[in-house]
């Protein structure tokens, strides 16, 4: 079975070309929050790609319905939960949010309306996002008496520095598209009708250039990041020579040579 052709529970898949993959966190009645079962489906979708991604070359994650993107964890769900069924509910989801950040294939948040809570954490989970107008963003974690457990503090911070993941965090303060994209969290806001076709546009133009070259060029900026510069020159070069022996190396070059448009087929 191709991926996207599974039928989940929790999320609605659909190929829009051979190479891209649309996922829609798909809770409609409950604001798309992330319960059990979504985390179990997040989790095995990605760790499927992740195994074998099956052509695909981009993924974009976004939420159904015009109002949320993810509302966070579900508190209805979790009401009650003892301590320990607590912590094992977090394990999956840890899994699930490090499933999408360990993905080599790119994925863009295509953020569509509320992104709260773990909602947030799973858009800053991915390469990088775009947002609606409408789009809104929070980390309300301290305010119920927890933190943020999906990356959010190590990725907000990462995107935004410190002294403003501190503020947001600390202070729970909600934030819209427009600052997140004054403070580099977003790169595009745009009007919700067209943020789907932005989002897919670059999807496509990802899916268009080399597969091996777009991995290897993810690996060394997110490993490269975590260490200091003359280890990511290290990383880089490593990265690079995984591409000089590829068929679509190649074609590259002949095709720049012939001025015509390139045809890569990740080999």
């Amino acid at each position: 079975m191709a991926i996207g052709d599974q039928a989940y529970a929790t999320l609605s898949c659909e190929r829009h070309d051979p190479h891209v993959l649309i996922v829609r966190f798909d809770r409609q009645s409950a604001a798309n929050a992330l319960n059990t079962e979504m985390a179990r489906d997040v989790l095995a979708l990605f760790t499927a790609i992740n195994l074998d991604a099956d052509g695909l070359r981009c993924i974009v994650l976004t939420g159904a319905g015009d109002r949320h993107f993810c509302a966070g964890g579900d508190l209805k769900e979790r009401d009650g939960m003892s301590d320990a069924a607590w912590l094992t509910q977090h394990t999956l989801f840890e899994h699930a949010f490090y499933a999408i950040m360990d993905c080599p294939v790119p994925v863009i948040a295509a953020v569509n309306g509320a992104a709260y809570g773990g909602g947030c954490e799973f858009a800053l989970s991915c390469d990088f996002i775009y947002a609606a107008e409408e789009a809104r963003f929070r980390l309300p974690e301290v305010t119920i008496g927890i933190i943020p457990g999906g990356g959010g503090t190590q990725t907000l911070t990462r995107a935004v520095g410190a002294a403003r993941a501190k503020e947001i965090v600390l202070a729970a303060r909600p934030f819209d598209a427009a600052q997140a994209a004054e403070w580099g969290l977003v790169n595009r806001v745009l009007p919700r009708a067209e943020l789907l076709d932005a989002a897919l546009a670059t999807a496509r133009a990802i899916a268009d250039a080399a597969p091996v070259s777009v991995r290897q060029a993810k690996l060394a900026i997110v490993r490269g990041g975590e260490v200091d510069r003359r280890t990511g020159l290290i990383i880089e070069i490593a990265a690079y020579n995984q591409t000089v022996t590829t068929q679509d190396r190649r074609e590259g070059v002949r095709a720049a040579l012939e001025r015509r448009k390139p045809v890569f087929t990740g080999q």
